[in-house]
């Protein structure tokens, strides 16, 4: 049910074949998610500009639109890079909010996949060999990054289905299992004002811990105090501006692998999706505790 990966790179000579590790990765772990799939990639952003990545159902007409009017509405220059079905937008830091809701008011179709001064999703229905292909992730740099492809059991096949889910600038979430108390927590969460997309259970998972974090948690924290506040089955990887964070639940039924070497942190559901990392062979191999938290960072 589902797969997972992750890899964070400690050696910055390797931040040019991040997409293409963590692709091999995830393709490797097809059979775990048919369904849909999706990567988050954290890169630099040398401009300081606050990207805001985007999807649409029509995007040549919607991101036509927002490079034609969103400049002018937000009184503020904006970049529209188109990739397939996304575009990653950059404007200025202060702009950010503004945006988003010029953005909902000019395209009512186009979701917003993230925001943040490094992090970028792509997110698809189909297997993973097709959706990093037609957003060549293989080409894609970075300093972090991770991935999912999922079998649905919680909710129907869509594009806001897939993982990952973005609650909270530069940070990011994926599962594999199955909460069980998820309507209970969405509606807490609903009465704090928190908006939700979907009827997925991961993306309350990922509110849960933004919620935290807004609130003044770590995140290492935040993951703690979800091994109390969930009931289920889950391994959670969280992506953060600065590094990546694991944790499984107390009976840690879903499988999950890491491996680490002096210029990497590799997490896969299964040990195949790490086999063709370099240097592999000389890595620390573990399998992460029940209620642990792991985490690194830059």
């Amino acid at each position: 049910m589902c797969g997972i990966v992750g890899l964070f790179l400690k050696d910055s000579t390797l931040h040019p074949a991040l997409g293409s590790l963590l692709s091999s990765m995830l393709i490797t772990m097809t059979e775990r998610g048919p369904d849909s799939a999706g990567i988050a990639i954290y890169n630099s952003n040398s401009d300081q500009k606050k990207k805001i990545t985007v999807q649409s159902k029509n995007p040549n007409s919607d991101f036509a639109l927002i490079n034609n009017k969103l400049s002018s509405m937000i009184k503020t220059p904006v970049s529209v890079d188109i990739i397939d079905t996304h575009a990653v937008l950059k404007l200025s830091t202060n702009k950010a909010r503004e945006a988003r809701e010029a953005i909902k008011a000019l395209c009512k179709d186009v979701k917003i996949m993230s925001v943040g001064d490094k992090i970028e999703i792509f997110k698809e229905v189909g297997l993973p060999t097709d959706v990093v292909d037609r957003f060549s992730v293989s080409k894609m740099s970075g300093s972090h990054g991770i991935g999912h492809t999922r079998m649905a059991t919680e909710s129907v096949v869509t594009t806001m289905g897939a993982h990952p889910f973005s609650t909270g600038n530069d940070q990011c979430l994926v599962h594999n299992g199955s909460l069980s108390n998820h309507n209970s927590l969405r509606r807490s969460l609903k009465k704090e004002g928190i908006l939700f997309e979907t009827e997925n259970d991961t993306e309350v998972g990922a509110a849960y811990i933004s919620n935290k974090i807004s609130k003044g948690s770590t995140l290492k924290e935040a993951l703690e105090t979800s091994l109390i506040d969930l009931d289920g089955f889950f391994t959670f990887l969280v992506g953060t501006k600065d590094g990546f964070g694991v944790v499984r639940d107390p009976i840690a039924c879903k499988p999950a692998i890491m491996a680490e070497t002096d210029k990497y942190v590799a997490f896969g559901s299964e040990y195949r999706a790490l086999a063709e990392l370099p240097n592999i062979e000389n890595a620390r191999v573990w399998e992460p505790e029940p209620s642990t938290v792991y985490f690194w960072s830059h």
